[in-house]
């Protein structure tokens, strides 16, 4: 069936919607245009005249189909080569979505998008539509097909599961830029003690290249363990040079509302290391090097240009 005008208006004032409440699901950009792609295919197909909510309509049909992408993705993240970490974001990008509270902004940061991934499936759809969208039980018992009581249940299950661990640190582009810069300058400077003096004292670090770019595969625990492996992950050289294509320049940025560390190379970025802040400190390091997770960031930086000087360059 072809879309009337104001039926294809319709879906594009929800796209925006659409595609934040995805990439809170999905942790991954690209994957969630894909979902709302995928919505509006369905969008076009089904019988309109017939849909008396629209927005509830998408919703549910944006919905189920990220729950089977999270189901299969439990799969497939078995053999996922090392750490799975989300896609950085860049700030500005539309598809990071409504940020007005501290619960909407809290719901896209890399923190909480990788506390999320120990959710099952429905207990992170009750979540992020909740806390991050406002949708009442009602709504989202109809749109998971379960009862209120139940949806109630989840929602308490999921908060339970995520509240030991939340950090509610608010950070503005000014205080990020320090962070970053204070922990530039310590990683850089061959010492471990300024890094120890940054991180909080159980902070964990975690690397995710997706078996195309070398990342250790395992957490690094503890701030003495995450000091010595930073050292040696900054200390400069020929070798390190030559396999990042140049000298890495590292500017300080917000990603996914919070202070970062974009490594770029040329016009590539290369890296993204987000930085948790805290007020015991920097709780943990997501060190993101994939290069599949990193070519939306890259176009980001490079529309957003130009930019300050680097804060630091080997």
């Amino acid at each position: 069936m072809s879309l009337h005008t104001h039926e294809a208006d319709l879906f594009e004032r929800s796209r925006g919607r659409l595609e934040a409440i995805a990439y809170r699901l999905l942790g991954s950009a690209g994957d969630a245009e894909d979902a709302v792609q995928d919505t509006y295919l369905r969008w076009h197909a089904a019988d309109r005249e017939r849909i008396e909510t629209p927005q509830a309509w998408l919703t549910k049909v944006l919905t189920n189909l990220c729950l089977n992408q999270l189901n299969s993705a439990r799969a497939r993240r078995e053999t996922y080569v090392g750490q799975w970490l989300p896609e950085p974001v860049l700030d500005g990008d539309r598809i990071l979505g409504p940020a007005d509270t501290l619960e909407q902004r809290e719901s896209v940061s890399m923190a909480m998008l990788t506390l999320m991934e120990r959710l099952s499936p429905n207990e992170r759809v009750v979540y992020v539509l909740r806390e991050a969208f406002g949708y009442s039980h009602r709504e989202i018992a109809e749109i998971l097909d379960v009862t209120e009581s139940n949806c109630q249940q989840i929602y308490r299950r999921a908060r339970l599961h995520l509240a030991a661990e939340r950090s509610r640190a608010e950070i503005d582009a000014v205080a990020a830029r320090k962070i970053v810069e204070e922990f530039l300058a310590a990683a850089l400077s061959g010492d471990t003690e300024p890094l120890i003096r940054l991180l909080a004292d159980d902070a964990v670090s975690v690397a995710d290249g997706g078996g195309k770019v070398t990342a250790r595969k395992t957490p690094v625990i503890g701030a003495m363990e995450i000091a010595k492996y930073l050292r040696g992950m900054f200390r400069p050289s020929d070798s390190k040079r030559a396999l990042a294509g140049g000298s890495p320049a590292f500017h300080a940025a917000v990603v996914n509302g919070g202070p970062a560390v974009l490594v770029e190379v040329g016009e590539q970025v290369i890296g993204v290391i987000c930085l948790d802040a805290t007020p015991g400190g920097v709780a943990a390091v997501h060190i993101q090097v994939n290069p599949d997770k990193l070519q939306r960031i890259t176009r980001q930086w490079a529309a957003a240009g130009p930019h300050r000087p680097p804060a630091e360059k080997w």
